[in-house]
């Protein structure tokens, strides 16, 4: 199935291409263009350097895994973790394998889900020799002998493909490369702020920066994330900018070294951990739940504007919980310690899952949307270049599945209803106020 676009005049070798935000997939953009051949790409980026702290992946790490009920993806996460042990990629991945449980007090969603996934992968040639089922404590321990908890009536499984990245790290190594190999970058709030695309008609000619100024472009890609529909009102009634919790414990050298090569753990009621940075002595955990919006008075969700938004060195209560739970499951010696820079992670999120990769309707093919990552998105970063020099290249986006969408859903609340999350949603304003009365009781 494909659209009729209309004839347009296609961009050329030489065409000046900008690409707003140096995130993963602004930065893949522009890695595999240029590498494509694309000779005149800028990329502006208000933060003052790479990792942006406006990116979701300006982060610690981030799971690489190709589980998914969906093969298509399945098979698109293969090739990503191929890309990942390049030499380009390789020094920002780490194999550690993969656990995946459910605690005995799991909800059956979650349960179904973990099994759903395993289905996928079980049988299959190239994961079935790295799979192996987990039954009972004794399993678990097997590939997580560090775990001193009871992991009561966990099941679940182990796969020995996946692991994770170091995201800032991959960031930075990639905008290196990329500077290097002829990508020009434009920093900060005011010179690297993108505002507004300026048209000329239908078509996108460029955009005009904070500092008034503006540059030239034959072809736009709009790559912001959670931020995106601030310059694309028009995503925003189909991707919604949503939030997940992030916290820390800080170890000791000692500590780290004990937890050194544990399996990236995932577990699907609670929440999921990785292997301790080694540079800061980082332990970082993740609360699985729907997330929190934040939309606005016409009902789009957007990320709070400020680089840093509120709140700040705070997570929900309820999250909070749910990380205490899961480390007296499996490290109780750690699970009164406090936690330390504690966050939210913004990211689009899309009611089915689905990337957005397209052109934007009615911009006579100059402007393209990168979107949708739904928090499965940064693992493809090795390979997701490929998917928009391709979109340049046919003129159009033939999978069906990654085309802009006239839904409107901005006033739907759909985020509990996608299979892998489980849980209730909230709205920012909700945490901001029940922070407040946190802090109001402490008086």
């Amino acid at each position: 199935m494909s659209r009729k676009l209309g004839m347009v005049k296609m961009v050329n070798k030489n065409s000046p291409i900008i690409i707003v935000g140096a995130g993963a997939w602004g930065l893949s953009s522009a890695l595999h263009l240029t590498n494509a051949g694309y000779s005149n790409i800028t990329v502006c980026e208000r933060a003052k350097r790479v990792p942006s702290p406006y990116s979701a992946a300006w982060d610690l790490n981030k799971i690489i895994r190709a589980e998914y009920e969906d093969s298509f993806y399945t098979k698109l996460a293969l090739e990503a973790i191929e890309g990942w042990k390049t030499p380009l990629f390789g020094p920002y991945f780490h194999q550690t394998g993969y656990v995946v449980a459910a605690t005995g007090r799991a909800p059956p969603k979650a349960v179904k889900h973990m099994e759903d996934a395993l289905a996928t992968i079980e049988k299959d040639p190239i994961f079935a020799p790295g799979i192996r089922r987990l039954n009972d404590t004794k399993d678990f321990k097997d590939y997580t002998w560090q775990y001193s908890g009871p992991l009561t009536r966990f099941k679940g499984y182990f796969n020995r493909l996946a692991g994770y990245a170091h995201s800032s790290d991959t960031l930075t190594g990639i905008w290196e490369h990329c500077a290097r190999i002829g990508v020009k970058f434009v920093f900060g709030e005011e010179k690297g702020k993108v505002v507004k695309l300026l048209y000329e008609g239908k078509k996108c000619v460029g955009v005009e920066t904070a500092d008034s100024k503006t540059h030239d472009a034959d072809l736009t890609i709009c790559a912001l994330g959670a931020h995106n529909a601030g310059l694309l009102p028009g995503l925003g009634k189909f991707v919604t900018a949503r939030s997940w919790s992030v916290a820390h414990v800080q170890l000791s050298e000692d500590e780290v070294n004990l937890l050194r090569g544990i399996p990236t753990t995932n577990v699907r009621d609670l929440g999921f951990f990785f292997e301790p940075d080694p540079k800061t002595r980082l332990f970082k955990l993740c609360p699985l739940g729907i997330g929190y919006t934040n939309p606005g008075s016409d009902g789009i969700s957007l990320p709070p504007p400020d680089q840093l938004p509120p709140p700040q060195n705070f997570i929900p209560y309820e999250d909070e919980q749910k990380l205490r739970q899961l480390l007296r499951e499996t490290f109780p010696w750690m699970a009164d310690r406090p936690f330390v820079d504690k966050k939210l992670c913004w990211f689009a999120d899309t009611a089915d899952s689905e990337f957005c990769i397209d052109y934007v309707p009615s911009t006579d093919q100059s402007v393209i949307a990168l979107s949708g990552d739904s928090g499965h998105g940064f693992k493809m970063m090795p390979i997701f270049g490929k998917w928009v020099k391709e979109l340049i290249e046919r003129g159009e986006q033939h999978l069906q599945r990654w085309w802009w969408k006239d839904t409107d859903l901005k006033d739907q609340n759909w985020g509990e209803a996608v299979s892998w999350r489980i849980g209730k949603g909230a709205e920012l304003k909700d945490l901001i106020e029940a922070q407040s009365r946190i802090a109001r009781a402490r008086l």
